[in-house]
């Protein structure tokens, strides 16, 4: 959608608020000169799949077998947890089972698979789809009991278990203090790309109960909120 609103103007000023890299896109020419009439936040996402792991595993430590669930519409993604995943795993001692999922549809088929062959844990990765659809996914994974980490906040705010991402909100509040300044007046090229580096870890305490998981003290302390 960036690249599209790129193509279709050099005038009307533009700010966004992106997980991959604006210099490597073409968006921006440098992150402090970005040089045209966009700019905006870029935060992190795609490369926090090995720590999403490694918080998966220190919840469940006695998995073997962690699911991972990908839009493969979403292929910058794909294409990172495809490259950084199978690594993470093996230095965690797991093996990894993936599954594709782009539709509602597709959901509820991944699960089915799994109910079949039931993973030790899951992983939901980062998408903006699987975000609109965070309600079908923690009642699945609730149902078949899976512990699941996911990349957003929103999910363990409705009952999963954990996540580790990017804080959203507080990058959108950065966009919009951009979108005001240029509306008083500030050119966008004029506006340095903000590196969002805030990064949260979210326990549900309760759903780590219902599981019959008991969280481990050292997360617990790392937690930046631990929901009761």
């Amino acid at each position: 959608m960036v690249l599209a609103a790129k193509a279709a103007t050099t005038t009307i000023p533009i700010v966004f608020n992106i997980p991959d890299d604006p210099v490597r896109l073409g968006l921006v020419t440098s992150l402090a000169r970005p040089g045209g009439n966009l700019t905006g936040v870029n935060f992190l996402s795609r490369e926090l799949t090995a720590k999403q792991l490694a918080f998966l595993h220190e919840m469940v430590p006695k998995a073997a077998r962690v699911a991972v669930i990908v839009n493969p519409l979403n292929t910058g993604n794909l294409e990172a947890v495809e490259r950084d995943a199978p690594p993470a795993a093996r230095a965690l001692g797991l093996e990894l089972q993936m599954l594709r999922a782009s539709t509602s549809r597709e959901i509820d088929a991944a699960f089915a698979a799994l109910a079949r062959a039931p993973p030790d844990a899951l992983f939901v990765t980062t998408d903006g789809f699987f975000n609109i659809r965070r309600v079908q996914f923690v009642q699945q994974s609730t149902h078949h009991r899976l512990p699941t980490i996911y990349s957003a906040r929103e999910y363990p705010e409705i009952g999963g278990l954990m996540s580790y991402g990017s804080d959203i909100a507080d990058a959108w509040r950065q966009s919009g203090s951009y979108a005001g300044r240029i509306l008083k007046g500030t050119k966008p090229a004029d506006l340095p790309v903000v590196q969002s580096s805030k990064i949260e870890l979210i326990i549900n305490h309760q759903t780590a109960r219902m599981l019959g998981l008991t969280v481990p003290q050292t997360l617990l302390v790392a937690a930046d909120e631990v929901i009761e």
